[in-house]
């Protein structure tokens, strides 16, 4: 399959453009990991960290605790239960076994996700990470919805991801490329 590979800022100046007057079903891309920043208005870069900081499980500074708003995601955007330990599984996964197929983080922690539930919707639903060929760690992401406006803070919490994994694995892979998938895409979360 070939698939134009879009930087992150690309892509999120692309989806915000495609899906301004309607949703887009299905939507997916290929995103080049080297750059995960995405900064605008409501995500400066401080936010973007506290929140990668906050899901990945670590505790916040006062500071920081000033951007966590529901504008910018709520609880529906908390993915930080059993964090820590879902990477450690990733990193133990990919030490032992560079080419599994098992190193997965899945984000939905309630087997009964109900419909009527915010908390319970999670937007990130997986992550699929790998070792590539050219020592690259790669990535498959699964989302339940994305709303443009919210790129940027879910792009940086997957790129915060991948660069705390190759850090940890022996093999001292480089960020490579997403194949991002979204079931549905919109704007923003009105």
């Amino acid at each position: 399959m070939t698939l134009q590979t879009r930087t992150c800022q690309e892509a999120w100046e692309h989806m915000s453009r495609i899906c301004a007057d309607e949703p887009i079903r299905n939507f997916y891309q290929q995103l080049d990991m080297t750059d995960f920043t995405v900064v605008t208005k409501l995500f400066p870069k401080g936010a973007l960290i506290a929140y990668s900081d906050w899901n990945m499980g670590k505790s916040l500074t006062e500071d920081q605790k000033q951007y966590m708003t529901d504008l910018r995601g709520g609880n529906q955007g908390n993915y930080r239960e059993g964090m820590p330990q879902k990477l450690d599984n990733v990193v133990d996964c990919l030490t032992k076994f560079p080419k599994s197929k098992r190193a997965v983080i899945t984000i939905c922690n309630n087997p009964l996700s109900l419909h009527n539930s915010d908390d319970d919707a999670k937007c990130l639903r997986e992550l699929h990470l790998y070792i590539g060929d050219d020592n690259n760690l790669n990535a498959t992401i699964l989302m339940r919805a994305q709303a443009a406006s919210l790129f940027p803070k879910n792009i940086y919490f997957i790129g915060s991801i991948m660069e705390e994994v190759a850090d940890r694995l022996p093999q001292k892979p480089t960020l490579g490329i997403v194949f991002y998938l979204t079931t549905i895409l919109v704007s923003d979360r009105s």
